[in-house]
């Protein structure tokens, strides 16, 4: 996968009993999974991400409420995903320039292919523009 794209999870159970969903690794996880993390508590009006990465690819998925995940490639494509269901994530590959808006209630998952590294942020929008030329 080389583009940001949404993912579907199995949905197993029924409304009487509950669901779960799965995600396996080299199933609908397209990377080896080496850290996980959430967020939750963010206010409405709060913008996250306003960042890429040089390295890391990145499943998010809203496990509560809804995130409004809006994306940028290199070559300048864009898209907008509403995760607003357990059983649907948002997969961001490398160099993938993203920022989420989140309800009053949302918990974001993210699934990443590596570990905390400062130097893997493209932190300034210009210079993510400059990775295009």
């Amino acid at each position: 996968m080389k583009e940001p794209q949404i993912i579907n999870f199995r949905k197993i159970g029924k409304p009487t009993e509950g669901y779960i969903s799965v995600a396996e690794l080299q199933q609908q996880i397209p990377f080896e999974l080496k850290r996980v993390f959430w967020t939750y508590f963010t206010p409405e009006e709060v913008v996250r991400g306003r960042h890429a990465h040089y390295e890391t690819e990145m499943v998010l998925i809203a496990v509560a409420g809804r995130i409004v995940v809006n994306t940028e490639m290199p070559d300048g494509s864009m898209n907008v995903f509403v995760l607003d269901k357990p059983d649907m994530g948002v997969y961001m590959p490398k160099l993938c320039w993203h920022t989420m808006q989140y309800s009053h209630n949302a918990v974001q998952l993210v699934l990443a292919s590596s570990l905390y590294n400062e130097a893997d942020y493209v932190r300034s929008y210009r210079d993510f523009k400059e990775l295009s030329k």
